[in-house]
């Protein structure tokens, strides 16, 4: 195919400067999403098994619920019923609930005891899997905008700007694309290995990517979408308005867990159901909140759907089910939700979403770099713009990475030493990103990426180690291994710290043996400062 070349050079410019603009937002956004795919695993591994009480039979809720409100006052405002065996049967909360996230909820767990008499035990709630989807979401900019968050904004135009890197990109590639595409020409140096690479994931993962990119648009916007689709609707509200109710209903009134049962399972075929959270049970307008489980249907939720009903009359309220019953609409809702959260293949779609993210992230990593090289080769040599650049790029994306794996390894110990887990998270992250960035700047590029690597690998090794020392029933009583499928985190930490260690040895190798003028080169002091000072008598 034949472009003229004025039109590629226009298409290149738009595709590097979107790129770079929008590539360390998305970075974070995308390697934190492919960890949120195994949210709800990564939460259960955090929290410890002693926050757990063993499941009963179905037949031994009603009892358990009935001991549990004669003993609480709190469980007669709301509780919730489990069913997921890694879980207790009955839970409710001390101290806060509700939707939101919050890091000082505390709750209490129920069951029954061998002699059928309630037992309980008092836990915090873990939110390590909700933080790292905090962190996808809005890529760790703390603020809010109206009632919205300031860093899902800023992720939305991000996103409106890859856009238009990845139409740009395929436009700029297509005369070449056939010839190149399956080439990885390591014998033309590492700038064109990269190179390759980088063209490579972006061909062939560019659906998953117009996906994301659209749905994070939406998902961003939405509020300023249904403003504009007030001008079609004017005073006519475009959502029916929740019917409010001045009956008074008591918790003895409650119908027994098994009428809830077979009610949900009649309208849900195919789903499990993995929890009814009962709330505003003392108020005029009480909900039941029941959440279902598919591995082999598109979900609403990112790992489940819900049906909604007053759980005196069982009338539903709303539900995310798409049935024939639903319409068409909440078919293509849920379609646009389920092909961004990756939930409609099981496990082999959320492997698929997760190996995609951090590919996703590779993109961005090497876009960056990229360019770099490419202005450097230019201009002869480095400029303080580019040594900055470079720093950030390098100190923004392993900081991150660094971060969260920080506060990985941490979890355990914080429980051991009984410290305020959740805000610690916090600044586990926080003092390790900023951390990274301003070792960045102060190393430059090369020498942080080396010992960052470094760091990363011996980071990820400590996490399978910590948890082999822990398990010990001698020394702790918190925690215990919990065979292959328990011990998912510590073999997928084993693996990367694997993984940094390869890459801060070929970063070594090329920073001491690769172009001298190469980012990735080790300059010496005098050259730094031979490199900057152009820059410096420009802006005197």
């Amino acid at each position: 195919m034949k472009i003229r070349s004025d039109i590629l050079r226009t298409y290149q410019s738009i595709h590097t400067w979107t790129g770079i603009i929008a590539g360390l937002f998305l970075f974070i956004g995308f390697y934190a999403g492919s960890l949120t795919m195994f949210k709800p695993q990564i939460t259960q591994w955090a929290t410890p098994p002693s926050h757990h009480l063993p499941q009963v039979d179905t037949s031994q809720l009603d009892d358990l619920v009935k001991q549990a409100m004669a003993n609480h006052d709190k469980a007669k405002q709301g509780f919730i019923i489990s069913f997921d065996q890694d879980k207790s049967p009955m839970a409710w909360y001390e101290k806060g609930g509700g939707r939101g996230l919050r890091l000082d909820d505390s709750l209490t767990q129920a069951s029954l005891n061998d002699d059928n008499q309630l037992t309980t035990v008092a836990s915090s709630s873990n939110k390590l899997g909700r933080l790292i989807d905090q962190l996808h979401r809005t890529a760790g900019i703390p603020g809010k905008i109206g009632h919205e968050r300031l860093g899902v904004l800023v992720l939305g135009i991000a996103s409106l700007l890859y856009f238009l890197a990845l139409v740009s990109g395929v436009i700029f590639l297509l005369p070449t694309m056939m010839k190149t595409l399956f080439a990885l020409r390591k014998n033309k140096g590492a700038n064109r290995f990269w190179l390759d690479s980088h063209n490579l994931v972006g061909i062939f993962s560019l659906p998953f990517h117009i996906i994301i990119a659209w749905s994070v648009v939406i998902f961003a916007f939405h509020d300023v979408l249904y403003g504009g689709l007030s001008l079609v609707y004017g005073d006519k509200p475009m959502f029916s308005p929740r019917p409010q109710s001045n009956i008074s209903y008591s918790v003895a009134d409650l119908p027994p867990v098994t009428s809830y049962l077979e009610r949900i399972n009649a309208m849900s075929e195919g789903y499990r159901i993995s929890s009814m959270a009962f709330s505003r049970l003392d108020s005029s307008n009480p909900s039941l909140a029941v959440k279902l489980v598919s591995d082999n249907t598109i979900m609403r939720g990112g790992y489940s759907d819900y049906i909604y009903m007053n759980p005196y009359t069982q009338k539903i309220a709303f539900n995310t089910i798409a049935n024939d019953e639903a319409g068409i609409y909440t078919a293509i809702v849920n379609s646009f939700f389920g092909l961004h959260f990756g939930n409609y293949a099981g496990y082999f779609g959320r492997w698929l979403y997760f190996a995609m993210g951090l590919l996703g992230a590779f993109l961005f990593y090497s876009g960056n770099l990229l360019w770099l090289e490419k202005r450097r080769q230019k201009q002869g040599q480095q400029t303080r713009s580019s040594y900055l650049m470079a720093a950030l790029t390098v100190g923004v994306c392993l900081g991150s990475i660094l971060g969260v794996c920080v506060a990985i390894l941490a979890t355990k110990w914080l429980y051991i030493f009984e410290l305020q887990t959740n805000y610690s998270y916090l600044y586990c992250y926080y003092l390790s990103f900023f951390g990274a960035i301003g070792y960045a700047l102060w190393r430059g590029a090369a020498i942080a990426a080396i010992h960052l690597l470094r760091s990363l690998a011996a980071t990820c090794l400590l996490i399978p180690l910590t948890s082999l020392a822990l398990a010990s029933p001698q020394l702790f009583e918190t925690w215990s291994l919990g065979g292959l499928y328990g011990a998912s985190v510590e073999i997928v930490a084993t693996i990367f710290a694997l993984l940094f260690y390869i890459a801060s040895r070929k970063t070594y190798l090329r920073a001491h043996r690769g172009e001298p003028n190469s980012i990735w080169a080790i300059a010496t002091k005098a050259e730094t400062v031979q490199s900057i000072s152009p820059l410096k008598a420009e802006t005197a």
